[in-house]
């Protein structure tokens, strides 16, 4: 997923806001201890998120896919006072690390954690969002978005994450795997909808933002 030049990436970094230290520690930790750390958002894109978040300033955010908590704690920094995030994850054996890093940054009250299935999770909240986040199983994403939705507020925003998917998205159909196949369709389902208007933007791994229309 490193289509830019590595200094390049590094220049972008280096003039974007610092992580910060909590940020950081997940960092290593998540690269140091668990599987597959090239799922965590990282520095730049974490910041993007962050600025995203404190943008639009939304009451409630939800989050799809919540891996070791670092995104989630970008975002959560952009909620209105009183505002809450929920990050739903299947995997629980990251719950602690999760846990123990919202609480390193001071976000036990902002960010709560569900632990299940987001298919049935989802319908489950009895609130609205005015950001999503979705960054969970590629093949579910159509899924998760006419999930979320039914409760995005007007005006509220979609990001997917890994809409690039490290540019296996160009390549023949012939070679496309399941969770390509389900990205390209999740793009297109995104451009065909009158409901919403967006933007892709090839950060990272490609995020693709659609916004709900009123």
């Amino acid at each position: 997923m490193d289509f830019l030049p590595k200094e390049i990436e590094e220049y972008a970094e280096y003039f974007t806001r610092d992580e910060g230290e909590v940020l950081a520690a997940l960092n290593r930790e998540t690269n140091a201890k668990i599987m597959t750390p090239r799922m965590l958002s990282g520095h730049l894109q974490g910041q993007v998120l962050r600025m995203f978040s404190q943008m639009i300033r939304p009451n409630n955010i939800l989050e799809i896919g919540t891996y070791t908590g670092y995104s989630a704690i970008c975002m959560a920094d952009g909620l209105q006072e009183g505002g809450k995030l929920i990050t739903i994850d299947v995997n629980e054996e990251l719950q602690e690390i999760i846990g123990r890093y919202i609480a390193k940054a001071g976000m036990g009250n902002r960010i709560e954690l569900r632990i299940g299935d987001a298919k049935l999770v989802v319908p489950t909240l009895d609130m609205q969002f005015d950001l999503v986040f979705i960054d969970a199983d590629k093949e579910h994403y159509a899924a998760y978005f006419d999930l979320a939705f039914e409760k995005l507020n007007p005006g509220g925003h979609i990001i997917a994450d890994n809409v690039l998917w490290s540019g296996k998205v160009l390549l023949p159909d012939r070679e496309l795997d399941p969770d390509t196949i389900a990205l390209k369709q999740y793009a297109k389902k995104i451009k065909d909808d009158p409901r919403v208007e967006q933007v892709f933007l090839p950060i990272r791994d490609g995020l693709l933002i659609a916004r709900k229309l009123a």
